[in-house]
């Protein structure tokens, strides 16, 4: 049973990913022996809910728990479990984003961490530009706009996350990032005229980055396929992951991973990208806004 890629190289991402991956792991090992969740919690002192919820990756793992399950379920073999215990470690360790759990709501922190590990991030965007291509006098704009009763240190904090996701373009291979903008989100003056005026250049500057792809949803489009709002489509390199949407509402937020489900909203994503502006035709329309405003 493979951890990751060929060789035995360790799994690629941050701990939410190595969380999912180790859980998917056990699973498939429960599954395999034919045992209950119920019957794995009750070895390991638990629940059968607890059993499922580090399946899914939704809890750390404690060494222990892992070695009784692998005990359990007839893993005798030193290197597999040796594997899978080196990967609970990694699975365990702090991420950046978790000095900010104050305000980091706990649905989002793993939309974090699965964006950290995508090498794929397709975007529709109604409202906003994408927090991937905020600038920073932007992203406070937006984050005082959502919440007009937060305190500086608070807002502070809230626009040092966005900045700090947006340093998965430093690294050595930065994920791919294609972004639908509906021009509605372009022109709207978040934060006055300078902001927006440093905003558009802003994604001027990133039209011609190799990694970027972004396309503008025009006025004169009329209806489209997204009428029911903005969405995001993540795409890992983990065969065990599979690609995954999400979606935000006011308190919380939807991921979805079912193929059928994911096919739908990838087909939208598909008409969006035909019926929105090419590269270039991208580059003059945000040209012709930053004229106007």
């Amino acid at each position: 049973m493979s951890l990751g890629p060929p060789g035995g190289a360790a799994p690629a991402g941050g701990p939410t990913v190595l969380r999912i991956l180790l859980g998917a792991q056990l699973r498939r090992l429960r599954e395999s022996v034919g045992i209950s969740r119920e019957d794995a919690g009750y070895h390991i002192r638990a629940s059968g809910s607890k059993i499922s919820r580090m399946e899914l990756g939704r809890v750390s793992f404690k060494e222990r728990d892992v070695t009784d399950l692998l005990e359990l379920y007839g893993v005798t073999d030193g290197a597999e479990r040796e594997k899978l215990v080196q990967l609970t470690h990694e699975a365990n360790a702090p991420a950046w984003w978790q000095k900010y759990q104050d305000v980091v709501p706990d649905w989002f922190a793993v939309y974090v961490g699965l964006e950290e590990a995508a090498q794929l991030i397709r975007i529709y965007e109604v409202q906003f530009v994408p927090g991937l291509l905020q600038t920073e006098d932007y992203a406070r704009a937006v984050v005082q706009q959502g919440a007009p009763g937060l305190d500086a240190a608070e807002v502070d904090r809230r626009v040092a996350v966005r900045m700090g996701r947006q340093k998965l373009f430093s690294k050595d291979n930065p994920p791919r990032l294609w972004a639908i903008v509906d021009e509605a989100a372009l022109r709207r003056p978040m934060g006055g005229r300078d902001v927006l005026a440093a905003q558009i250049e802003r994604l001027m500057d990133v039209v011609g980055e190799p990694h970027v792809t972004l396309q503008v949803m025009p006025f004169r489009y009329g209806g489209h396929a997204a009428d029911g709002g903005s969405f995001t489509i993540m795409r890992f390199p983990e065969a065990d992951l599979p690609d995954m949407v999400y979606m935000e509402y006011l308190t919380g937020a939807l991921y979805l991973d079912k193929p059928d489900e994911v096919e739908r909203y990838a087909a939208v994503m598909e008409r969006l990208s035909v019926a929105g502006t090419s590269p270039d035709r991208t580059r003059e329309l945000l040209a012709s806004m930053l004229k106007e405003i």
